[in-house]
């Protein structure tokens, strides 16, 4: 094992105490030392660092254990901004975010069917606008991308809805605006997102089904974001899952996007309306061509019974995919994402009978499925988070200091 630099050593220790007082709150140099290791003389020295770029202010005293009380530290969570992209709907949508993931600005620009380069400069257009509206520096911009990614050099290797193919995006954008750039799967940054910000806090290990347009699971392992060595790890939804099913836009046939998809359940909604002209969906949309998934869910609020239906095929499929998932890597915390987490109870019990009636009963009785409430904002603040994670270390795990 190659010993650290110095330089290495210095980044990693800055890093740890910065994470150490992010994830404390507030917290005294004291304190610092003993959860990190580290001696004293080196936290005072890197927390005077911190607070020369204003990522670190004193901010009071806390309560004395008998001498001159501690003076505590915390993150200064508007000392710097990030942009947060998210490339993955019908619609772009970004986002200015602070430190600590609160929104300071968000805008969304309609895709419109466009794809190539007209996506491409819609993309442009997006940041252009959030660069102008952050109001403190900016760490970097973080991309959420629907697709097959290269994350090592920000490449999209293949996104068929946008028709790119081989885009160097990150290196595009970093010349373009001379900040960092991070690029990842849009599941990826799902994941990373409940990780960093929501449900999944408090888990070193986690696997976020992020179901909307297509179909694809986040993982994250020990804390850190899991690609594989192909960077195809959680491209679930192009899996066969149904015999002689019906051709995904991949070219195969039967994947699991084509039966448990946003856009599948809603083709499926259509053709039920189509069937009975007296449906709920009839009178929510008018005509099936107005059939979305938000009026799937309201329909299957109101009780349509053919509804049910598709929900049951649609939790069946998905329960498939997470039985394999939770058998192979051995994780106990899922979360469903994405717009048919409108589908709410119905889907995760069937989700769950599925997961139980195809795994040992031992590993389904330790697996908690639960659906993300994160809502819309979930893409751009996984790529916010993304930023964080690279540029300050906020959300990797770190041994304790080296001196």
């Amino acid at each position: 094992m190659q010993k650290a630099t110095r330089k290495q050593t210095k980044a990693h220790n800055r890093r740890l105490v910065l994470k150490t007082i992010y994830d404390h709150g507030q917290i005294s140099r004291a304190d610092i030392a003993r959860a990190t290791g580290l001696t004293r003389t080196t936290v005072s020295d890197i927390i005077a660092r911190l607070m020369d770029k204003g990522l670190v202010a004193e901010i009071g005293y806390g309560p004395s254990a008998g001498g001159k009380p501690p003076i505590l530290l915390s993150v200064v969570d508007d000392s710097h901004h990030l942009i947060g992209i998210d490339l993955a709907s019908e619609e772009f949508r970004g986002a200015v975010v602070n430190l600590r993931g609160q929104i300071r600005h968000q805008t969304t620009r309609p895709l419109q069917g466009r794809d190539g380069r007209l996506a491409l400069a819609l993309v442009y257009d997006l940041i252009d606008e959030l660069v102008a509206a952050a109001g403190s520096p900016l760490l970097g911009i973080g991309i959420g991308t629907p697709g097959l990614m290269d994350p090592l050099h920000g490449i999209v290797r293949r996104a068929v809805n946008l028709d790119w193919q081989d885009l160097p995006l990150r290196d595009l954008l970093h010349q373009h605006y001379q900040l960092p750039v991070y690029v990842a799967n849009d599941s990826q940054v799902a994941a990373l997102a409940e990780f960093a910000f929501g449900k999944g806090c408090d888990e070193e290990n986690l696997i976020v089904v992020q179901v909307g347009h297509g179909v694809g699971a986040g993982i994250i392992l020990n804390g850190q974001l899991f690609h594989g060595d192909t960077f195809g790890a959680g491209e679930i939804g192009h899996v066969a899952v149904v015999e002689n099913g019906r051709t995904c836009r991949c070219g195969n046939t039967g994947c699991l996007e084509t039966v448990a998809s946003a856009r599948a359940i809603v083709q499926q909604a259509q053709d039920a309306a189509r069937r009975d002209p007296s449906s709920v969906l009839h009178r929510l949309a008018g005509s099936p061509q107005e059939i979305s998934i938000d009026l799937v869910c309201q329909a299957i609020q109101a009780g349509d019974p053919a509804l049910q239906q598709i929900v049951q095929r649609t939790g069946h499929y998905l329960g498939i995919a997470v039985a394999n998932l939770t058998s192979v890597l051995g994780v106990k915390r899922i979360l469903i994402a994405g717009s048919v987490s409108c589908l709410g109870q119905t889907l995760l019990d069937v989700i769950q009978a599925e997961l139980a009636g195809r795994s040992l009963e031992m590993i389904a009785r330790e697996v908690q499925v639960d659906l993300s409430d994160m809502g819309p904002s979930m893409g751009f603040l996984g790529a916010s988070a993304l930023v964080l994670s690279h540029e300050l270390g906020l959300f990797a795990p770190l041994a304790n200091g080296i001196q």
